[in-house]
This record gives structure tokens, sequence and C-alpha cells, in this order.
């Protein structure tokens, strides 16, 4: 179930930058952390390529997990994000643009620490516009059968996670970790550093993946005999004279910060790979034996229920209070007239979402041929009353909206459930689905009756000025 909460939605006070190596790459790269409005989220802009393309942190731009979790839009990448996003998360930032000039951040120091302080640095700012949050009230799994692993969200009156790591080794073990609340994020997890094992290191390191690796900013915990030749490789790739064993089995020049701290660590991936689900959750996280992938397929489907939750919660309208709009004043802001005006009144509107009806009644025009002997609102018309609502939430930001009109550019996922009859009263619930944009708006649309949803569709629109 979606719910607005009591808090605002967040930003960034000021643009703030960091450089560092990147993993992948082994070269300086930077990241810039910009404000951005309400609803923006997260979005990754590409300022090394022209026309700085635009890439949103979502699970279905997922393409790979297998050194991190991998986002392509268009052929454009963004590699390791999750570091990033967990501490968007961790600090409850809400909305943010991040600039990236190469296709990953740096990796800094293996955690999300450097990445906390910097947006610490740049100050949190509160938006107008109040947060909304998916509550959680069944139980929700996901399980990868081939690799034992799990992730289930249960019912909280928070977020929490907890992790359970087990990779079947002794230099491991087993080990958990919990965060209570994501306040605790800061101080207990952002500092986490990543791990990995010496036999990864070496296949990575001999298919030439790791370039920017050091001894600061991986725990390589050493699961097999050191040879010397491994041992000459550790050094040329680490630029290191020297390199040995702890007696806790991990490579020198790190020490841990917690025993658990790889378990920590997981924690943090799955908190920012779940940033990708794009909606703030409330709900307890176990996840056993996290990793990229199903951390990001949880996100997927975790994505796909609250998008089917928006559609079956239906908007509660009290049709005896006084609306925001009548008829009379929708002229004012929109161009159409009867015969095809075919919103009434308006209930509800912010800066992403409007709400509206229309009493079907059996004088309409659109009756007396479809069907004289069974009369049922065609589809078209409903749609068409979806865009009006759509004008209604898009040119209500105008100073002069009478000077602009809304074209049709693109209807998607176009599907009625259910017949609308004489006699029904329809509630639209109309919602952007990203910024406005280049006078380009993407909305959804919404069309209920009698406590069912009976249509919906993605609309896209051009808004045009003609005077």
């Amino acid at each position: 179930m979606i719910v607005t909460t009591k808090e605002n939605q967040t930003t960034i006070s000021k643009k703030i930058s960091l450089s560092g190596v990147g993993l992948h790459t082994g070269k300086e790269v930077s990241i810039t952390f910009c404000p951005a409005d309400s609803n923006h989220g997260y979005v990754f802009k590409r300022t090394d390529i022209e026309g700085n393309p635009l890439i949103e942190a979502d699970a279905n731009y997922v393409t790979s997990t297998e050194r991190g979790t991998c986002l392509n839009k268009n052929n454009i990448t963004i590699q390791t994000c999750e570091h990033v996003l967990a501490s968007l998360v961790g600090l409850e930032i809400d909305n943010v643009m991040i600039e990236l000039n190469a296709s990953e951040p740096p990796i800094m120091d293996g955690s999300s620490k450097f990445f906390v302080e910097a947006l610490e640095n740049a100050g949190i700012k509160q938006l107008n516009q109040k947060r909304k949050e998916f509550v959680v009230k069944n139980v929700i799994s996901y399980k990868d059968n081939a690799s034992g692993s799990e992730i289930t969200i249960i019912p909280s009156n928070q977020y929490m996670v907890t992790t359970m790591v087990d990779f079947g080794t002794k230099i491991l073990g087993t080990q958990n970790a919990t965060l209570e609340n994501i306040s605790e994020f800061k101080d207990n997890i952002s500092s986490c550093r990543t791990f990995s094992f010496l036999h990864e290191i070496e296949m990575l390191l001999n298919k030439g993946l790791i370039k920017g690796g050091d001894l600061n900013n991986a725990i390589v915990y050493v699961d097999k005999p050191l040879s010397s030749e491994t041992m000459s490789k550790l050094k040329k790739a680490f630029n290191k004279d020297k390199i040995t064993v702890k007696s806790n089995g991990i490579l020198d020049n790190l020490t841990l910060l917690y025993p658990n701290e790889a378990a920590r660590h997981k924690l943090l991936d799955v908190i920012g790979d779940l940033a990708l689900i794009g909606t703030r959750v409330r709900g307890k996280v176990i996840a056993t034996k996290p990793g990229h992938y199903i951390n990001t397929k949880f996100s997927k489907k975790m994505k796909n229920i609250i998008k089917d939750s928006k559609k079956n919660n239906i908007p509660q309208v009290d049709f005896s209070s006084k609306p925001l709009m009548n008829t009379t004043k929708i002229m004012e802001i929109l161009p159409h007239r009867p015969p095809f005006l075919f919103i009434d009144k308006i209930y509800e509107l912010s800066d992403d979402l409007v709400i509206g009806v229309k009493n079907v009644t059996i004088d309409e025009d659109f009756f007396k041929g479809h069907f004289p002997e069974y009369p049922v609102m065609p589809g078209v018309i409903i749609i068409e009353a979806m865009a009006q609502m759509g004008g209604i939430l898009v040119m209500s930001k105008l100073d002069d909206p009478e000077n602009y009109l809304t074209f049709f550019a693109k209807i998607d996922k176009v599907r009625f459930r259910h017949k609308v009859l004489p006699g029904d009263t329809i509630i639209f619930k109309c919602s952007l689905l990203g910024p406005f944009r280049r006078g380009i708006c993407h909305m959804q649309g919404l069309a209920y009756a009698n406590g069912k949803l009976c249509a919906e569709a993605e609309l896209t629109a051009q808004i045009t000025k003609v005077k």
C-alpha cells in the first residue's frame, strides 16, 4: 500500500564533487552530486558523452551483476552504482542528480564513507512535496534456488535490514549484521568496505579486469595457499614491495573495522541495490546469502508489486466536500468545451498528482451511437478523459494556461478491464511518471468505477504554446 508520509522529500543544498580511481578502468574519474526537485529520484548523468544522457536508478535497467550492479539504458552504462545509492538512502536524501565523467563512480576505499561525508558537507535541504512510502502488508520473497540466496521482506513499523552471510569457507565463516533504523547507517554501515576472496582476485587479475583495485579498497580473504606466482602478480597489481597474510586470514595493509565487516558491507550493498525499487519501503528486509543478482531481482519484483498496488489503490473521494475545481474552473485551464469536456470536478491537485471525477449520464452524446441498445462508454473517451486530467495537472502549473494546448505524443500500456455504463461515476487518478522537461509530460492515468480499476494507460503529451 502506498501512503503519503508526514515528512517532506529532501535533496542536497549545493553541488559537491569527489574524484578517485575507477575500479574497472583504473583511471581518475569524478562524481558530482547536484540538487534536484521533488519526485526526481536518483538519476545518473554521463557528462563525458555527447548530449549528457540520463540513466534513472531503476531495477529495469540492470543488465549485469557480476562485479557490482550495472545499469544500461540506450547502450549507455553505469557500473558499480550500489555504494553511491546506499549513501543517499542512508542519509535519507530523496532526490539527486548524479553526474559522472566516466561509466563508473570512483571506488574510493570500497565503502560509502566518502560519499556520505561529501553529501553531509553539501547539506540536506527539505522540499515542499511529502514523501510517499510503500507499506509492506504481506510477506514478499524472492529465492534463487541455484545459489540458495533468498530475500524476504515482512511488515514492520520502519525500514530495517538484516543480512546473513555464509560462503562455505572457514576463513570467513558465517556472519550476520542488522540495521534497526536507517539513521544508524552512517555510523555503523557506511564505512564497511567491499571484500573478495583470493581466488576471485587471481581470476580478475588474469583477465585484466581490476585495474583500479589496491589493498586499501578491498578486504581480501586468503582462501587458498598463496603461491609465489600469485604473490608476484599481487605485488605488481597493487604496487607493493611486500604482501603478507595476517593472522585473521586477510591480506595485510588493512585492519577490519568490525569482526563482521563482510556482513555489514553486504548489508550496505542490499540498501544500495534496493534503492533501484524507486520507492521508499516500510518493512523489514531479511537477506540470506545476498548478492547483487538476487538483490536486483528482488528490487524488480518489488517495483512491479508497487506498480500494481498503485493501480489498485482506489482514491478515496468525499463527494460531499467542496471540490477544488468545478466545470467552470476547469474550463479556465483547459481549452476543451462540451460536448468534448469529460471532467466534471477536481478533488485533489499537487505537483505530481491529480484526482477528479466524471459522472456518466445517459444523455452523453456518444451513447446515441455506442450502442443504442446497450450503452457503453467508449474506451477512447475514457482515455481522452485521462488525458484531460493530465492536462489539468500540467496546465495548472502555468501562469497563462489559456495560451497553451496539450497534444498526444504517445499512448502506451492501455488496458480496459471493466465496462463503464450510464449512471457510473468514474474516479480518475493521473500522476507524473517523470519530471516535466522540454514541454514533454509522461503520465500514468487510472480510471476507477464501482470500486474497480476499469482502465489504465501511460500517456505522453506535448505542451505547446499557441498564443
